[in-house]
C-alpha cells in the first residue's frame, strides 16, 4: 500500500483480539497511518505483534508510550470499561485519540471525557466504523441532499448463531494470554448488558447519523431461549418517528440494516459483517428522476478508512467526519436510556 509523505505516527494500545483482526492490518494498509509503537502488559501478545507487524518501539506500559514525543495520537483497543479513563490520560498527555466503541459505560463518565475534549483541543474519534461504509456514506449524503423531510427510519440489528463460524473462518487466528489486563469481575456475565453496549452500540449509533439527533426513545425487552430481544420507539428532532430492533442472537443470518422514507425519496441498506470488507447492499430511491441508484464501494475496509479520516483531521485540517466526542456521548446516553425504558416501562427523554 503506498503511504503518503505526511504520516501520523500512532500508538496502538492493547494487542488483544479487535488489534489482532482489524487495527494492526488497518494501520499498516492506511495511507497516512505509521504503525509507530505497539503497547501491552502482555509480553508474549506484545511480542508476537511486533514481530508481525514490526513498530518502531513496543511498550509494557501505557505511560511510558504517552511520554514518548514521537507519539502523535494513540488508538485505544481494550476492554470497555478502560476506554474512558485511558482516554483522559491521553488527552492528558496531549495526545490525539480514536478509541473504541462504546465511548464509554456510564453518562456521567462519558460526559467528563466530552468535556475534556473540548477543553484540549484535540481530536478523539470513536470507533463507530460503519460510517465509513460506502453505502452508508451514500445514504447519509442522499438522506442531507435529496431525501427532503424524513417521515420514517427503521433499523435493525440481528447478531447471529452462527456468527462465530463466519468470523472464524474470515479472521486470522487471534491470541489471547493470562498476562493480559482485565477489569474487575467479569462484565460479560451480564448479558442484557453486555449485548445493549457491545451491539446497541451500532444499532443507535447509525440511526443517529442517517436518521439525526434522537430526543426521546421507549424501549422493551424480552429473553427467550438465551437469546434477546429489544423493540425501541425513536423520536427523533427532526419530527421523524423511528423504530430499531436489536436482536442478539438470532436463529438465522446475520443482518444489519435500515429503510427511510422521506418527502421526496426513500432509502434502504443492508450491511453485511464488516470482515467480508464489502460495501452495505443500498439503493436510494428519487422523485425528481424516478430512479433507484446504488454505490459500488469498492474500498470498504471500514476501519482502515476511519483511521485514515482520523489522520486526515490531524494533519491537514479536515472536518471530521467519524463519530466525535459528543456522537459517543449521546450515543451512550441512547443505549442507557433504552435500559432505564425497559426497567421503568416508560419513554426515557435524553
Amino acid at each position: 500500500m503506498k503511504k503518503e509523505p505526511d504520516l501520523l505516527n500512532i500508538g496502538i494500545l492493547g494487542a488483544g483480539p479487535i488489534s489482532q483482526v482489524a487495527h494492526f492490518e488497518a494501520c499498516q494498509k492506511a495511507r497516512n497511518i505509521r504503525t509507530y509503537a505497539i503497547c501491552d502488559s502482555a509480553r508474549d501478545l506484545l511480542d508476537s505483534a511486533a514481530t508481525q507487524y514490526r513498530p518502531d518501539k513496543t511498550f509494557v506500559e501505557f505511560d511510558a508510550m504517552l511520554a514518548d514525543p514521537a507519539v502523535h495520537a494513540v488508538l485505544i483497543a481494550v476492554a470497555d470499561q478502560f476506554h474512558t479513563p485511558l482516554s483522559l490520560k491521553a488527552l492528558a498527555a496531549g495526545k490525539h485519540v480514536l478509541v473504541e466503541k462504546p465511548f464509554g459505560i456510564s453518562v456521567e463518565e462519558s460526559a467528563n471525557l466530552c468535556a475534556a475534549v473540548d477543553e484540549s483541543k484535540l481530536v478523539l474519534q470513536v470507533g463507530h466504523n460503519r460510517r465509513f461504509d460506502p453505502g452508508v456514506v451514500f445514504a447519509h449524503q442522499f438522506v442531507a441532499t435529496e431525501l427532503g423531510q424524513m417521515q420514517s427510519y427503521k433499523g435493525w440489528y440481528y447478531d447471529s448463531t452462527a456468527r462465530y463460524v463466519m468470523t472464524d473462518n474470515l479472521q486470522p487466528l487471534t491470541q489471547t494470554s493470562l498476562g493480559a489486563t482485565r477489569p474487575h469481575g467479569d462484565p460479560k456475565s451480564d448479558r442484557q448488558r453486555y449485548y445493549l453496549l457491545t451491539h446497541g452500540s451500532h444499532l443507535l449509533d447509525t440511526a443517529r447519523f442517517l436518521g439525526g439527533e434522537i430526543l426521546a426513545l421507549r424501549a422493551r425487552h424480552k429473553e427467550s431461549f438465551g437469546a434477546h430481544c429489544w423493540f425501541i420507539e425513536l423520536d427523533f428532532a427532526s419530527g421523524a418517528l423511528g423504530h430499531a430492533d436489536l436482536n442478539v442472537p438470532m436463529r438465522g443470518d446475520f443482518e444489519e440494516g435500515f429503510q427511510i422514507t422521506g418527502e421526496f425519496g426513500s432509502v434502504r441498506g443492508r450491511l453485511p459483517l464488516p470482515w467480508y470488507f464489502k460495501a452495505g447492499d443500498v439503493e436510494c430511491f428519487s422523485i425528481k428522476d424516478g430512479i433507484y441508484r446504488k454505490p459500488l464501494g469498492a474500498d470498504a475496509f471500514t476501519y482502515k478508512l476511519q483511521l485514515e479520516s482520523f489522520a486526515d483531521v490531524i494533519l491537514h485540517g479536515k472536518p471530521q467526519t467519524g463519530a466525535n466526542a459528543h456522537d459517543g456521548l449521546a450515543s451512550v446516553r441512547a443505549i442507557l436510556a433504552v435500559a432505564k425504558s425497559v426497567e421503568t416501562g416508560q419513554t426515557v427523554t435524553l
